[in-house]
């Protein structure tokens, strides 16, 4: 059904600009709660990592195709002027997906939810990207990526990155120590390395735009 639902959207988002947002909006309007209660069912109630120990059983693909759908949500966002709750779910309870990325579940999936916050830090609405500058312009897409923002702030100012390994291998975020027989150079993945810097940076740079006092940006 995700893969299903995941491949809709897709194939909608190829359509021509003028129905898109009507299709959109027919399709993921009447599923809008009960993609939420998705959300906070597989994410948070029902998560278990002991589910996941191999990257190839049943639960692990479900899960990827879970991302799959959320990533396809993030990208038709764009489309509606005023973005449904399942569009937005991502940034209002991103702490799910930062728990999980700090929680001993296979690698690949660890990577697919770090790239999925990469591209909600990067995302921009339509009238953001057309007036470049780098407020938001948006009011919902400002108070989502408030949200974001804070939310990766906190975990960042405990032990959060400490928690997350950047390769299949041994190889942690905090680590001095390279993994088992690899040297220091090639032992961890750049590409999450460069994302989850981004994700910080980004967050970062976001919440002291929007800081009202010296002292909160300090």
């Amino acid at each position: 059904c995700l893969c299903t639902l995941a491949g809709i959207l897709k194939e909608t988002l190829k359509d021509a600009p003028v129905p898109r947002a009507g299709v959109l909006k027919k399709l993921l309007a009447p599923l809008d709660a009960v993609l939420e209660g998705f959300y906070n069912a597989i994410l948070l109630h029902h998560f278990d990592s002991h589910h996941y120990t191999s990257p190839y059983s049943e639960a692990t693909n479900n899960l990827i195709s879970f991302i799959d759908l959320l990533e396809v949500l993030l990208a038709s966002r764009i489309e509606l002027e005023l973005p449904l709750r399942c569009q937005r779910i991502l940034f209002l309870k991103v702490s799910y997906v930062l728990n999980i990325i700090s929680s001993s579940i296979p690698y690949v999936i660890k990577k697919k939810f770090i790239l999925l916050l990469k591209k909600c830090v990067l995302y921009k609405s339509r009238e953001d990207a057309k007036s470049g500058s780098v407020f938001l312009q948006t009011p919902s897409l400002c108070e989502d990526m408030l949200a974001l923002s804070k939310a990766v702030l906190q975990v960042v100012n405990l032990t959060w990155l400490n928690q997350i390994t950047l390769s299949g291998k041994s190889s942690y975020f905090g680590s001095s120590e390279a993994a088992p027989g690899r040297d220091s150079q090639g032992g961890s993945d750049q590409t999450v390395l460069r994302a989850l810097s981004l994700v910080v940076l980004k967050s970062l740079e976001f919440k002291i735009h929007n800081s009202a006092t010296e002292a909160e940006i300090k």
